[in-house]
């Protein structure tokens, strides 16, 4: 049972007369637009490769892989550097979203540095092999999501960061980064290997694209702060010789964003607000819901504010629309894509209509359905418009049946007690599978599997009918999402004897005080229930200090202000002197206390209370379960 199975005569009729937009070559050909070179299969060691998705030089969809899927992941597998515009560049095709390069007067503007700093340093080193060995001479993160930030590391060096390079990103950057990233990051990134695909073997019957882009790369992460913010549309900025306009867009694609444009080079920045395809309005892996209001009505404000000017629109994923008048229609409809689900949405809720009817009856008008780019490979109608629904009405549906019902487990056992047993429920739910009806079967198995997961027949049934809605799904995640499923529950992970911790890379370069708040997550209430502590934290390398109280199994902290003596701060207690870095090490458990108090790298009169906080300090399993209990 551990091997993917191939598509049934049901799954390959739904591939084979799924509906699609006429093809007309366009996309092929601004993908291929401005081709100056890459490096072979876009190898990166130990952090990316496109050389897995060679099945992709296939033109025709097999019957595992819906046909709209394997149209946008054969135009994401190009890869290289490519000119926008003369003095614009962007590499795509070396993570799941693009780095762009703007020439300066001195180097180079990088915008959005990519997930991780092994591909950032391979695009920038293939920029200068074909424009010049300049140095990086600015950074603009476009938004807080990681693959905008992560991979900064490999374009700028620790002298960089501490000369002060101007590192630019909208208002709010770091509060939404860490929110996303760190205080959910162990929960936000087991939940993202389940929707890029991170564990799948690639190919036909595995992950083929993530709709966004080919795949998420693997090198290392990290999080350095903007020097400034911009915090209003209308302000400009000129950054070595390079003048910019910005548009702040918040609770867009992402809670802080920005879109801006270049005068000179008559391009318009559209961030990740429109890309070619439809984006999420809620994103699986899990975040705070979007406002498709405002992403449209920010889509339509860029339009007024720079589209007469606008020679070329590109962003921070897919490939540019060239020519003042295709870069008005994709503005246009993508504006309309999103406030056209807001809307019917809406209008269908105050008729009475929950969230899964909703997206059972939403349709695009044919004018939207007739474009690629707004075709479900990320997100979909079905998740965007329950988004709607939830970020107005809440996860209740107004049913008093569903306010408080059993969580899986024990609504699992007692459906299977309902359904007269575990043979009795896998005999209906096989003859399901055997008509075609794998949501009902992935729905009722998943009530076995929950009351019992040593059900062998069941995780294997359950696995069937998972694979077959991944090899019918257009949504990359989707696909993904079904597909690592069935693949855990064919091979359930054994469990770790020490956790593997996530979201720890991000933590080195926050600030102190977004430090101390990603350990207020940490605290386990049980252990802290009757804990009662001050402690006083003198930080070594950045000469900050703080107050942190414990009570009521709820941590705190405040800033101490520079003169200010710790009785006089309400939460204040007795001083430990350390680093963030040791701080980190001794939360992660890379760094035993009793050693490094030995050795003088934790010191103080408080030195017992930190030992007593951290004791009380959870580590996050990163492998936790999802289809299984």
């Amino acid at each position: 049972m551990n091997a993917p199975k191939n598509a049934t005569e049901a799954t390959r009729k739904a591939n084979q007369t799924a509906l699609l937009p006429k093809e007309d070559g366009q996309d092929a050909a601004r993908v291929d637009r401005g081709f100056m070179g890459t490096i072979a299969d876009a190898t990166i060691p130990g952090a990316w490769s496109m050389a897995p998705y060679g099945f992709l030089d296939a033109a025709k969809a097999p019957d595992t892989v819906h046909p709209g899927l394997w149209r946008q992941a054969r135009l994401n597998a190009r890869h290289g550097l490519f000119e926008v515009t003369p003095g614009i560049y962007q590499v795509r095709g070396f993570d799941l979203s693009n780095i762009t390069f703007v020439e300066g007067e001195r180097g180079y503007l990088v915008i959005d540095p990519l997930i991780s700093a092994e591909p950032a340093a391979a695009a920038l080193a293939l920029m200068r092999a074909h424009r010049g060995d300049k140095p990086v001479t600015g950074v603009i993160y476009t938004h807080s999501h990681v693959d905008h930030y992560g991979g900064v590391r490999g374009v700028l060096s620790d002298a960089d960061i501490a000369a002060g390079l101007e590192i630019v990103a909208p208002e709010g950057f770091l509060k939404a980064a860490v929110s996303e990233n760190v205080l959910a990051g162990n929960a936000m990134g087991r939940r993202a290997t389940y929707m890029y695909g991170s564990l799948l073997p690639r190919g036909p019957e595995g992950h083929v694209d993530c709709g966004l882009g080919k795949s998420v790369s693997l090198g290392q992460v990290s999080l350095v702060p903007p020097t400034r913010s911009i915090g209003r549309t209308g302000e400009r900025l000129t950054l070595d010789g390079v003048e910019i306009v910005f548009q702040v867009t918040p609770d867009t694609e992402a809670p802080a964003e920005m879109n801006f444009f270049f005068p000179r080079h008559r391009a318009l920045c559209m961030a990740e607000n429109c890309s070619c395809q439809l984006h999420n309005i809620y994103t699986p892996r899990g975040a705070q819901v979007r406002d498709a209001k405002a992403w449209s009505h920010y889509i339509d404000e860029a339009r007024r504010l720079f589209g007469g000017e606008t020679d070329v629109v590109f962003a921070s994923h897919h490939w540019p629309r060239w020519g003042g008048d295709e870069a008005d229609l994709f503005l246009r409809q993508q504006r309309d894509l999103y406030k056209f689900i807001h809307d019917q949405t809406l209008r269908l809720a105050n008729h009475g209509l929950v969230a899964s009817e909703i997206a059972e009856r939403l349709e695009l008008p044919s004018r939207l359905r007739a474009e690629w780019h707004t075709r479900g490979y990320y997100g979909t109608l079905s998740h965007n418009a329950k988004a709607v629904y939830q970020r107005y009405l809440g996860w209740f549906d107004g049913n008093p049946a569903h306010l408080n019902p059993h969580p899986p487990e024990a609504a699992g056992r007692r459906y299977v007690d309902l359904a007269g047993g575990a043979e009795a429920l896998l005999a209906k739910a096989r003859v399901a599978f055997e008509a075609g009806d794998y949501r009902w079967v992935a729905e009722v198995v998943n009530h076995l599997v929950f009351a019992d997961p040593d059900n062998v027949a069941a995780r294997e049934l359950q696995a069937d009918a998972l694979e077959q809605l991944g090899y019918q799904a257009e949504s990359g995640p989707w696909r993904d999402f079904y597909l690592t499923g069935a693949m855990e529950l064919r091979n359930p992970r054994p469990a770790a004897e020490e956790p593997r911790q996530g979201a720890l890379g991000q933590l080195r370069d926050l600030p102190a005080d977004e430090l101390l708040d990603s350990l207020s997550v940490r605290l386990d209430a049980a252990r802290a229930d009757t804990l009662d502590l001050a402690l006083t934290l003198a930080f070594t390398d950045v000469a900050a200090r703080f107050a942190l109280r414990v009570e009521n199994a709820v941590l705190r902290h405040a800033a101490i202000s520079p003169g200010e003596l710790p009785h006089e701060t309400e939460l204040a207690g007795p001083e430990v002197r350390l680093s963030r870095a040791d701080l980190i090490a001794l939360v992660s458990g890379a760094l035993d206390m009793a050693a490094a108090t030995a050795s003088g790298r934790v010191a103080g009169p408080g030195v017992e209370g930190l030992a007593q906080l951290l004791a009380c300090l959870d580590r996050f399993d990163f492998w936790f379960n999802i289809v299984l209990p």
